[in-house]
């Protein structure tokens, strides 16, 4: 008897000892797999910030090298100057930054409550029919290339603006603020609509409840609630509107000098001023370029902060 226990026993044993080896190698192999992941992770991320990293420090360096120097130019000419002309060597930004900052500005105000209510009706209103034609469209009209956007503006919104315009030509800032309106709506209506959906059914239920009425719970509760990620997806639309280029360049008419003094204007906003003289530009003209680049960027990172700020600050505030 105490022979066959003692084998029983250490039968057992060895059979513990191989499950445990079973357990330990699994745990090795898992732990290998969650570090080999945990390493591409780092990696792909280590990428994407050096290679912003990257990009910044090339634009910079490039952007600020014809401040310095013996044959440095005027930065505040630069800044300041209100005529293009690389063929004197005069380099002026100061009525492309205002074209920029009409355009957006422009685009964003009309662009916003068309995208928001358009959410509305779509998370809200509309019946189950209608939302299954106007998703697709939306969804459909963030894939249109911006060529064909500006190809659209220029055969059919300029001649239309031409037509009613006091001046002789159709390009216009209007023309770009309603082209970058169109462009900006299905990233404001996808992501106001996902911010509306997000808010919880209690809020309509309890202001129905209390005796209001559906547009009231729409505007009183629901998008009060949703207030933070309608305000991110005009973060999104202003960044598409800012950096837009093709779309804009086809029908902006990019004059050479002057402020905008209506939205009947011809306008040469940032974006398209480095687009059509890059290709070909050299020495001191391409790093003047360069340098309406350095602008552009800070002209984008602080629209950004700035948004994002307010963004944080509803979020608080609706706490």
């Amino acid at each position: 008897m105490n022979g066959d226990t003692m084998a029983v026993k250490s039968e057992t044993k060895m059979i513990r000892r191989k499950e445990t080896k079973k357990v330990m190698k699994r745990n090795y192999k898992r732990e290998i797999l969650e570090k080999t992941v945990e390493t591409i992770f780092f990696l792909c991320a280590f990428i994407s910030v050096v290679s912003v990293i990257a990009i910044i420090g090339f634009v910079f360096y490039k952007g600020l090298h014809p401040f310095v120097g013996e044959d440095a130019y005027s930065f505040v000419k630069f800044i300041t100057g209100t005529r293009w002309a690389p063929s004197e060597n005069v380099y002026g930004i100061f009525y492309m930054i205002v074209a920029s900052v009409l355009a957006t500005f422009g685009a964003v105000l009309v662009g916003v409550p068309i995208g928001v209510l358009t959410a509305v009706f779509i998370a809200e209103i509309a019946p189950e029919w209608a939302v299954k034609i106007l998703k697709p469209a939306v969804e459909l009209l963030a894939g249109i290339p911006s060529v064909l956007y500006g190809a659209f503006g220029l055969g059919v919104i300029v001649p239309m603006i031409k037509a009613i315009s006091p001046k002789v030509h159709g390009q216009s800032l209007f023309a770009v603020i309603i082209v970058l309106t169109i462009m900006i709506l299905p990233t404001i209506v996808s992501l106001s609509e996902s911010a509306i959906k997000a808010v919880p059914r209690s809020y309509t239920e309890a202001s129905l409840g209390l005796g209001a009425s559906k547009i009231q719970t729409i505007f009183k509760a629901v998008l009060p609630a949703a207030k933070s990620g309608i305000l991110s997806a005009a973060v999104l639309g202003v960044g598409r509107a800012i950096g837009e280029t093709m779309a804009v360049m086809m029908i902006a008419g990019n004059p050479t000098a002057g402020l905008p003094d209506s939205i009947w204007s011809m306008v040469r906003p940032l974006t398209t001023n480095i687009a059509m003289e890059m290709s070909y530009a050299s020495g001191r003209q391409a790093e003047m370029l360069f340098a309406t680049g350095v602008v552009l960027f800070v002209f984008i990172m602080c629209v950004n902060l700035i948004m994002t700020y307010i963004t944080k600050k509803t979020e608080v505030s609706s706490k």
